[in-house]
């Protein structure tokens, strides 16, 4: 099928011209079969053919340069987002031009990664580990930028869970001495945090470290601050304003990052790019043109989406969105599944769900730049192995990543791809902003609240209650049993 081209920017192809037309910055134009990076596209007659119109597509941003990663989108049918995402993008643009989203203003704030700084260097100083307590968005965006640093002194250590498994492994390889603890929680009430920092404090205690640790959590009386008063140790503000999930830009992403050495203010310009985008060309620009073609993927029956990041730097990222768009917009019985996916692993457990199963998915590839100095594969004197001979891990990488985007735009499943430019602190701050901006278009498109997370305090309220019933009371008499 022809792909209607529906920007400005864009001449009309066919469809096997999509990974040129997705990079946005590569002057090329595969073509199917050996000639696409050396891997050959199996005969796809298995795959059910879809009888919706011809697919549109709004092509890459022309922009990429200064946002480090372009867009392409192939939709079955016309790109039908409904009619409340344009004034969402009105209320938001004169948001931003008023001081706000606190989440998205954060991006041009300078003034405070001076101070960052110095805390990091503290916390680095004389420590070979760093310990990183946090639940969800506490520690998410930490672990997306920590996947991307070269390795160097100290090594972070990221404990998200409260399996005690897992934390004996964790402490039993570090040394208490030459390690610090960060405690990370915008409410300073996490009871996973608490109890992982209680334990922390102890086991730095027990070898004569006490001390060697740090909390972040909003101004105001917390239960975090009151534990890191009684011991005396500092205390950092993370943003009131900024719940856990949309902190990315803020102590709670950037200090970490720091530590690991990686440039917070790159992080930072890369968002304001997005911002700057989203003001300067509205529905035309990159996480304009994302929503809508979300909106519209679900108007047209996708109820999963899914983020398949090509590249193992980028599966945390994967996670991090992931509980940005559930949390956000999982609510009053609106909202779709986050499904985060691997490529190209997942081509061997999921594609063939998304190809040829239940119309239910919506897929958005994000392609990494692939090493250029990876070894070439070695000759086998086999002839069915002739075409990889001489190709790198790299270059089959990128072709399967090519090819999946073909196979699942020419089978009419929703796709859009994300083509990085360079994967650095640059392009993880443009990501995170264009990942909230989608989040908060659609939220208001939508009539939800993208903030706060109701439907889990149920869940924290019955723990507590289990564990008062379980647990003697001070002076030793058992605790009702709780309704």
């Amino acid at each position: 099928p022809v792909l209607h081209m529906k920007n400005r920017h864009a001449p009309v192809l066919r469809m096997n011209d999509l990974p040129s037309v997705a990079t946005g910055f590569a002057d090329r134009t595969p073509t199917r079969g050996a000639a696409a990076g050396g891997l050959e596209i199996p005969d796809r007659g298995t795959i059910p053919r879809r009888s919706s119109p011809p697919l549109s597509r709004i092509a890459p941003a022309a922009r990429m340069g200064a946002m480090s990663y372009g867009l392409s989108i192939a939709l079955p049918g016309p790109a039908r987002p409904g009619p409340q995402l344009a004034p969402a993008l009105h209320r938001l643009c004169r948001e931003l031009g008023q001081g706000g989203p606190s989440c998205l203003a954060v991006a041009h704030r300078e003034a405070d990664l001076e101070a960052l700084e110095h805390q990091a260097r503290r916390i680095a100083a004389g420590s070979d580990d760093v310990l990183l307590l946090g639940m969800g968005g506490a520690s998410l965006a930490a672990r997306a930028l920590l996947a991307i640093r070269a390795p160097r002194p100290p090594r972070l250590h990221v404990v998200d869970n409260i399996d005690p498994w897992s934390w004996r492994r964790t402490l039993a390889g570090l040394d208490a001495a030459r390690t610090h603890v960060l405690a990370v929680s915008k409410s300073g009430e996490t009871a996973e945090t608490l109890a992982l920092l209680l334990l922390a404090l102890d086991w730095l205690a027990a070898a004569g470290a006490k001390g060697r640790a740090s909390v972040v959590t909003e101004p105001g009386p917390r239960t975090l601050r009151e534990i890191a008063r009684a011991r005396a140790l500092p205390v950092l503000d993370h943003p009131p304003a900024i719940g856990g999930r949309f902190s990315a830009l803020t102590v709670a992403g950037l200090l970490p990052a720091m530590i690991a050495g990686l440039d917070a203010a790159a992080v930072r310009a890369g968002a304001a790019a997005v911002v700057a985008d989203l003001l300067a060309h509205g529905l035309e620009s990159a996480p304009g043109r994302g929503a809508a073609a979300l909106m519209a993927g679900e108007a047209a029956g996708a109820a999963v989406q899914v983020l398949m990041p090509y590249g193992d730097r980028l599966a945390p990222l994967a996670r991090w969105w992931c509980q940005l768009w559930g949390e956000s917009l999982g609510k009053r019985g609106l909202g779709s599944t986050p499904l985060a996916a691997a490529g190209a692993g997942d081509q061997h457990s999921q594609l063939q769900l998304w190809l040829a199963g239940t119309r239910r998915h919506m897929v958005t590839v994000i392609a990494a730049p692939c090493p250029e100095d990876t070894a070439p594969l070695p000759a086998t004197g086999l002839d069915r192995l002739a075409w990889l001979e001489g190709r790198s891990m790299g270059a089959l990488f990128a072709a399967e990543c090519d090819a999946t985007c073909e196979s699942l735009a020419e089978a009419g499943v929703p796709l859009r791809r994300l083509a990085l430019e360079r994967l650095d602190a640059r392009a993880m701050g443009a990501l995170f902003a264009h990942f909230m901006i989608e989040t908060l278009l659609v939220a208001a498109a939508i009539g939800v609240c993208p903030f706060g997370q109701p439907a889990v305090e149920d869940g924290k309220r019955r723990a507590r209650l289990k564990l008062a019933a379980r647990q003697p009371r001070r002076g030793g008499a058992p605790a009702r049993q709780a309704p």
